[in-house]
């Protein structure tokens, strides 16, 4: 956040947003959602659930490579997943929708790419591109499984947040924290 910034400025205005106290009494601005990767894995393993009962097997690995060539195919959709299954901690009470379903929108591919774009959608609710232009982010930092293995989910980020998108394919936040530690040796 910028050096000048304090947290009762704007704490009102985005409850989706949590602000700790960082180095050189400046402040650290964190929306974390609690659906992310996990819904994309959830719907895999719902859909290997449904399979089962169908008869048909499929591992969750081998139909998760198989949705992403789908999505990778469709390249947009007016599908609007909105995949809050778990709620948010600032809106516990949100919980997901599907809208705008029509019978030219509900191949697999519209299904995944408008569930990866929804998940992005989500995390831009809770901490708008806008917002971090305006305090002065050049760039974003994506790491975790979801992207390292989703191409679909990493073209939804660059779309919706016009900055460098830089991917950790093996980084989690244990790994930025003793990156902020190195540089403060």
């Amino acid at each position: 956040m910028p050096a000048d910034f304090t947290p009762s400025d704007s704490a009102k205005l985005e409850p989706s947003i949590s602000y700790f106290p960082y180095f050189n009494a400046s402040y650290l601005a964190v929306a974390a959602t609690l659906n992310g990767g996990n819904v994309l894995a959830t719907f895999v393993e719902t859909l290997t659930s449904w399979m089962g009962e169908l008869g048909a097997e499929l591992g969750g690995s081998c139909l998760y490579e198989k949705l992403i060539r789908c999505a990778l195919i469709q390249e947009t959709s007016d599908l609007m997943v909105s995949p809050t299954l778990l709620g948010e901690r600032h809106n516990p009470l949100c919980l997901g929708q599907v809208t705008n379903i029509s019978t030219s929108n509900l191949s697999l591919g519209h299904v995944f790419r408008a569930l990866c774009r929804g998940v992005i959608n989500n995390i831009s609710s809770m901490m708008p591109a806008e917002l971090l232009l305006q305090v002065g982010v050049c760039r974003i930092v994506g790491s975790g499984s979801a992207l390292a293995r989703n191409e679909v989910l990493r073209q939804e980020v660059e779309r919706v947040f016009p900055l460098q998108v830089v991917y950790g394919h093996n980084a989690d936040s244990a790994v930025g924290a003793a990156m902020v530690l190195c540089d403060r040796l």
